[in-house]
Order: structure tokens, then C-alpha cells, then sequence
């Protein structure tokens, strides 16, 4: 498509400014035709090459195929020219509409016969399939006097999954033992577990409970038992994938939030030698993943769940609670992860009752911003006073709730969608180290 450039524009008002002095002097009407014809020639012959040059120019895209949601990644694009000749002028990328670029459009000015390499940057703002559509360039003509305008067909299909970046910041703390930055409270040290491992000679900070007297007593010298943290333990995440999922905590929603925790919890339980599954509640065609603790769990865990996204639905605990039930076959710990209600109580309590015959059972609620955020408003007015009111009573109904669960021996985190990750895995050690898995 060719879009008239400024300087049509400008020759075009000196030729009709050109034409009222002819009105006065008709002597110059033989030469401002023949500027006609000239300008002509010249704005169709620029037009033509132009339209030549667009068959020439190619585009590739270069970008990663696997991204975590909520980060910034750089894209990449590479034009070159298939027979010669060189163009200068803007790039648009087409990335997906869930997606905040950085940097576009972008100007580029490609030398003949070489290629060219422009970058921009976005902010991955979605999980699923994503699906950049084409590339548009809109350049000048050789004389200028035209913008061309061509759509190139460059498709990229690219998977978002939850933010597996996580585990490696999680990694590099680990081995330069600095998680207490992050807020993990405690690491594990060897010989305080549960499991039996060895026998070896007493250490000055052994606890005296560890003493073998039996052993101390054939060797003739004190011998201490040593312990690792028990093994081959199940974590089953029961996610909830119902419509109250969908508030958002900054960039990403509770969904999103749930997600990145539940990764690097099962990355975390996978080191210590624990297997890990998943079974999601609320959701038209539930999600089941039978504990494995191999080395492709992570990413086994990772393509089951990149492109599941909250329903409409309203989640219905009991139903999952024997799902999840009669897909167990020995004790695990069962993490629910939900944003819970007053209305709840008909199928939560039964329930976590029901899980806790066999199973160890936590449940993580996350907490909405909204809520803090209405209660320390300042009231300036009637509309303030009933919101501040309404954000009280909803309060004192969450925590009435939380109550009641406790008191009938449920383990309960209430934590911040930002904070469920530190959270779960400082809960996951807790009870590893009580022995209560």
C-alpha cells in the first residue's frame, strides 16, 4: 500500500503555488504543465520502484518459545533484502494483545545486499498458547515521495508458562545460602531429621539424644546416630481453578500467583526426595497428575497446567476431596490453594474432614489487596464510610471463618498472593521437620 510522504505533499503545494502566479503572468502556463508532467513522472516512477522493492525485503522473527509469565523478554527481528537494494524506515511488531511492548515502532535503515538485526522488548502478560501475527513496515520510497506500507506474514507461536525463573533464583540463593532473603525461616541440617541414615563418632554439638549407648558402649568411645529428613513423601496440590481466582495482586492474578508458588514448592519438594501431583477443583475437565518424583515432574507439571486459566465455576471441595481420595493410594500432605468464602462451609468442612482420615491437610487463602487497601482509605465522605463498612464486615467474616476451621484442626495459611511462595515452603519445612507429612 503506498501512503503519500510529506514531500508529495510539499512538491505538490510548490506547484500550486506555482499555478497562481501563472494566473497573473500566462506566459510561464507552457512550463508550470510541463512541472506537472515532470512531478508526475516522477511521484509514478518512485511509486513503481517502491512497490518493486516491496517483494524484496523479508523478515524473520527471532523469540524464545517458552517464556514465564510476568517477565520481560526481548524479541528479535531480522530483515534482509532477497535481491539487492536497500529501504529505511519503521517496523510494528504484531504480539499478542495481552502483551506491554517496549520500543516499538522501531526505525530501522537497511544497507543493500546486507541484513539488519532490531530488538524490542515485552512484558509477557498471559499464560497459554500466544501467537505473534505478522510484521508491518512502513518505509520511504527512493525519491520520498511515498510511504510503503506492507504487511508481512512472519508467524511465531511461543507457550507462557508460569514463572519458572523462580526456581532459579531460588537455586542461587539455596547454594550461596542466603534464602533468608527471600524469607525462607529454615533450611535443613543434616542429622536433626527422622529417617535413620548411619552411625559415626560423637560431634561436640550433637545433641545428647542422638547418642547410640549400646554402640558407645561395644566401641568404647561415644557414637551418635545420625539422621536425614524422611523420603519418598507425596505433596498433592488440590488448585483451585474456580471464577474467585481471577482477582488480581499486581501484574498477575491469584490464578497466576498460585501457580508460580505451587512450581517452585514442587521444585523444592522434588530436591528433598518427595514426590509431587496435582489435582485442580472447579474446573469443567479436572486436571490430574499422579505423584512422581523423577526429574521431569517439573516440566511434566509445567505443560499440564501453562494454559489453564479460571472458569466460571464454583468450586465444590467434597466432590474433590473423594476425587482426590480414591486416586491416593498412601499418606500424603495435600495442599489446597483457594481464596476461601463464607459459603464454603457446606463443602469445605466435610471435606477436609474426609482428607484428614488418610492424609496430612493445609489450606492456603489467599488474602485480596482490595480488602487492605479499602481499610486504610481515608473516609472523606457517606460512599467512604459504607465501603469502609462493607470492607469491615467482609473482615470479620473471613476471619470468623478462619476460626472455625482451626478449631477443628485444620492447618491454615492466610497470606497475600505475593507472599504465597515463601509462605508454602517455609510450611512445607515445618512439617517435614515435625514429622507430620
Amino acid at each position: 500500500m503506498l501512503i503519500p510522504d510529506r514531500r508529495l505533499f510539499l512538491a505538490a503545494s510548490l506547484w500550486f503555488a506555482f499555478g497562481v502566479v501563472v494566473a497573473f503572468c500566462p506566459t510561464l502556463l507552457d512550463l508550470w504543465l510541463a512541472a506537472a508532467g515532470v512531478w508526475l513522472l516522477l511521484a509514478a516512477g518512485d511509486g513503481h520502484l517502491a512497490r518493486q522493492r516491496c517483494s524484496r525485503l523479508l523478515v524473520r522473527r527471532e523469540v524464545a518459545h517458552a517464556m514465564p509469565v510476568g517477565t520481560w523478554q526481548n524479541v528479535r527481528l531480522v530483515l534482509q533484502t532477497s535481491t539487492g537494494g536497500g529501504a529505511s524506515g519503521w517496523l510494528l511488531d504484531g504480539y499478542p494483545a495481552a502483551f506491554v511492548s517496549e520500543g516499538l515502532p522501531l526505525r530501522f535503515a537497511l544497507a543493500p545486499g546486507q541484513s539488519l538485526r532490531v530488538g524490542y522488548r515485552l512484558r509477557i502478560g498471559e499464560r497459554g498458547r500466544q501467537i505473534f501475527d505478522g510484521v508491518t513496515l512502513r518505509w520511504s520510497s527512493p525519491l520520498r515521495f511515498w510511504l510503503v506500507q506492507e504487511r508481512v506474514a512472519v508467524r511465531d507461536e511461543v507457550r507462557v508458562y508460569p514463572d519458572f525463573a523462580r526456581i532459579a533464583h531460588y537455586t542461587l540463593l539455596a547454594t550461596d545460602n542466603r534464602l533468608a532473603q527471600i524469607g525462607i525461616l529454615h533450611r535443613r541440617r543434616r542429622g536433626e531429621g527422622m529417617e535413620f541414615q548411619q552411625l559415626r563418632d560423637y560431634r561436640q554439638d550433637d545433641s545428647p539424644r542422638q547418642i547410640d549407648w549400646k554402640a558407645s558402649s561395644r566401641a568404647g568411645r561415644l557414637i551418635s546416630r545420625e539422621y536425614t529428613d524422611e523420603r519418598d513423601q507425596q505433596i498433592v496440590f488440590l488448585l483451585d481453578c474456580s471464577a474467585r481466582m481471577r482477582a488480581r495482586d499486581g501484574d498477575l492474578s491469584h490464578f497466576d500467583h498460585a501457580l508460580n508458588a505451587l512450581l517452585l514448592l514442587a521444585w523444592v519438594a522434588l530436591h528433598q526426595g518427595d514426590s509431587v501431583g496435582l489435582v485442580t477443583l472447579g474446573h469443567p475437565r479436572p486436571r490430574v497428575l499422579a505423584p512422581a518424583r523423577s526429574v521431569a515432574t517439573v516440566n511434566t507439571l509445567l505443560n499440564a497446567v501453562y494454559d489453564l486459566e479460571p472458569s466460571l465455576q464454583v468450586p465444590d471441595y467434597l466432590n474433590a476431596a473423594e476425587l482426590l481420595d480414591r486416586r491416593l493410594r498412601k499418606r500424603a500432605l495435600i495442599l489446597l490453594v483457594t481464596n476461601l468464602r463464607d459459603e464454603d462451609d457446606d463443602t469445605l468442612l466435610p471435606a477436609l474432614r474426609h482428607l484428614r482420615i488418610r492424609h496430612a491437610v493445609s489450606v492456603a487463602s489467599l488474602r485480596e489487596p482490595i480488602i487492605d487497601e479499602v481499610l486504610s482509605a481515608p473516609i472523606g465522605g457517606f460512599d467512604d464510610a459504607l465501603t469502609r463498612a462493607a470492607g469491615l464486615e467482609y473482615l470479620q467474616s473471613r476471619r470468623r471463618q478462619l476460626t472455625l476451621l482451626r478449631r477443628d484442626g485444620a492447618q491454615i495459611l492466610d497470606v497475600g498472593a505475593q507472599g504465597l511462595p515463601v509462605a508454602l515452603i517455609n510450611h512445607y519445612w515445618a512439617r517435614k521437620r515435625a514429622g507430620t507429612l
